[in-house]
């Protein structure tokens, strides 16, 4: 195809677009101006495959390089929704199974348990054994001088010692604050390590302070593996940040055996002697004057065990009146303490101990650890649903033996939780 410009002044030029010669001016005029549309035209039609291929090289590229977008979620509901909460409607109790002579029987079976919630019989899912957590909580106050923070330590040597390999095992005290000097740990030899190099004495025991910082400690263990070894005379310090009721209701609700070893018997013979007003002599006869006696051996003019010069050993006055005081006080407090003691060991399932001299207090932590490896986890359904308790309800439990010569211990009853 050849186009022909209309005759010009101007010396023409070519242009040879697609194999064809293209005529065009230099300089277009008005009159020239549908002869520049049929050249446009022309060039438009000749570049149009050129065009085409580089736009589908650059619309393939930016795909490949581009990342899937995923499809969008769909656009939640506006109306408001309640909180879902999960329960776990299952109830896992410490149980220790005692043969007739008061020794670990191995041989529980569902069969032999009888579980009773709120007076309703229970049906019982499983009987099993399973590695346990157990924290020592040991009271190194000692402001009368009547615990002896090392034989404190050596009773919690004693309880490690005892512990079947692969449980766990977390260390703290408590004076004037509590104090986790471990945590949870299977290695005794590193747990043992810390109770001889970071134990140490101190002054006042804020004991409510620590029953609530070792609740805290079993936040992350399973139920039914709870265990508090306690080492103390439970008498409790002014100035603690949380009252004993608190504490105790926070203890309740992690489900923990409490086994306690107490001060109280032995601090109070130790106070007998001390708190005495007066102190009488021997009643022994002496010679005051000794060598005044012509005779070395005695005068054997007189009768045997007397002389000349006879002499007694009179008795003290203890003047310390405020000392006194003190005394009688901690006296009255460890009676009080006691019970307490008592109420919380029944109430887990554990049990308290109140050696009365320095021996027996050590041999007890042999038998808590003892204690511990003979229990069970009994496990059940409650009938009556937990998502259904209302928050911080309790409820009664009573475990009885269904086998002749079967003797089991558990804990009275739990709190339920608010959710799990």
């Amino acid at each position: 195809m050849r186009l022909r410009s209309p005759p010009s002044r101007r010396r023409p030029a070519r242009l040879i677009v697609d194999g064809q010669r293209v005529w065009y001016l230099e300089r277009i005029q008005d009159s020239d101006l549908i002869f520049a549309e049929q050249v446009f035209a022309l060039l438009l039609q000749s570049l149009k495959p050129v065009v085409l291929a580089i736009v589908s090289l650059v619309f393939t590229s930016t795909v490949c390089g581009q990342k899937p977008q995923p499809a969008p979620s769909p656009t939640p509901k506006t109306e408001e929704q309640e909180p879902l909460k999960v329960f776990t409607e299952e109830v896992r109790l410490q149980v220790v199974a005692l043969d007739q002579y008061g020794h670990y029987d191995p041989t529980l079976e569902l069969d032999d348990v009888l579980v009773l919630e709120d007076g309703v019989a229970q049906q019982i899912r499983s009987v099993q054994r399973l590695p346990v957590n157990v924290l020592l909580l040991l009271d190194t106050g000692n402001q009368l001088g009547l615990k002896d923070t090392k034989v404190t330590r050596d009773v919690a040597l004693r309880v490690i010692a005892g512990l079947h390999l692969g449980n766990r095992i977390a260390l703290m005290q408590f004076a004037e604050r509590p104090q986790l000097l471990h945590s949870w740990s299977a290695d005794k030899h590193a747990v043992t390590t810390a109770l001889k190099t970071k134990l140490l004495s101190g002054k006042g025991s804020l004991l409510a302070d620590a029953i609530a910082a070792a609740a805290d400690q079993f936040r992350d263990t399973p139920a039914g593996t709870r265990h508090i070894v306690l080492v103390t005379d439970g008498v409790e310090s002014p100035g603690g940040r949380t009252t004993l009721a608190k504490a105790l209701r926070q203890l309740n609700t992690i489900q923990a055996s409490i086994h306690i070893i107490s001060y109280t018997v032995l601090a109070r013979r130790e106070l007998q002697g001390r708190n005495r007003p007066t102190r009488g002599g021997d009643g022994i006869q002496r010679d005051g004057n000794p060598g005044s006696n012509p005779v070395a051996n005695g005068d054997p003019t007189l009768p045997p065990g007397t002389t000349r010069t006879p002499s007694f050993r009179v008795g003290s006055i203890d003047t310390d009146f405020a000392m006194m005081r003190r005394r009688k006080e901690y006296e009255r407090a460890t009676r009080a303490s006691e019970d307490l003691l008592r109420d919380i060991a029944d109430e887990s399932g554990g049990q308290i101990l109140l050696p009365e001299s320095i021996a027996d207090l050590l041999s007890e932590g042999e038998r808590v650890a003892r204690d511990i490896g003979s229990q069970y986890v009994v496990t059940y359904r409650p009938a009556q649903p937990l998502a259904s308790a209302q928050p911080g309800e309790y409820r009664k439990v009573e475990v009885a033996s269904r086998r002749v010569g079967l003797y089991l211990r558990s804990r009275r009853g739990y709190v339920v939780p608010t959710s799990q």
